[in-house]
């Protein structure tokens, strides 16, 4: 006859930290793989906008990006941001640019797109609609989430390619073309994959989609 032995109680205590332990590194994994977990997405129907003719809506991997432009501060870069918009070019581009909590950067059209990277040249594409001039004397505050255009080291060389700001960049102003600001979603953008080593990410992020709300 086979007697039962009668765990002792750190025996016990042993057995069911092992199992807490399971679950939390089970929890953890699942946190890991899932980096849009705690990100809060909205019902953009039920946001009345003022000027829905100047929404934008980027679309990332972890939600939406509600993007609000200012046609009056930069005509002419809104008006290129704009065209590209309807153009649906910005589809499947890589934010081949990330500073982590300070920027991300995308809108390479030419050595940016999804199955199509260049490493080498990264950064560096155009749009193939030429360039236009730097729209730098309006009073603008370069606080986080504005969005503005990127250029070369050189004034009046904006294009396709633009930053969006996660921290206050003072310094930007009077720098660079601003043309709005996220005033939805900013949070999607901090998920934007970077690189602990480089600006630029290797197997970056893309952009799904960006529309103009109406």
């Amino acid at each position: 006859m086979i007697k039962k032995v009668k765990a002792s109680l750190h025996e016990k205590l042993i057995f069911i930290f092992l199992i807490l332990l399971g679950v939390f590194t089970f929890g953890f994994t699942i946190v890991i793989k899932n980096k849009c977990l705690f990100v809060k997405n909205f019902d953009l129907q039920k946001i009345n906008f003022e000027k829905p003719k100047n929404i934008v809506v980027l679309n990332a991997e972890c939600g939406n990006v509600v993007i609000e432009l200012y046609p009056e501060i930069s005509p002419n870069g809104v008006e290129r941001f704009k065209e590209l918009i309807n153009l649906k070019v910005y589809d499947n581009v890589a934010f081949h640019r990330v500073i982590k909590d300070k920027l991300v950067q995308a809108g390479d059209l030419e050595f940016g797109k999804k199955n199509q990277l260049d490493y080498g040249k990264i950064g560096t594409g155009k749009s193939g609609l030429g360039t236009i001039k730097s729209e730098i004397d309006a009073q603008f505050d370069f606080n986080r989430g504005s969005v503005g255009l990127a250029r070369t080291l050189k004034y009046d060389t904006e294009d396709s390619q633009f930053f969006i700001t996660l921290d206050d960049e003072p310094l930007f102003e009077g720098e660079y073309t601003p043309i709005g600001k996220v005033i939805y979603g900013i949070n999607v953008l901090e998920k934007i994959k970077y690189s602990h080593r480089s600006e630029y990410v290797l197997r970056p992020d893309f952009i799904n989609t960006i529309r103009m709300y109406q």
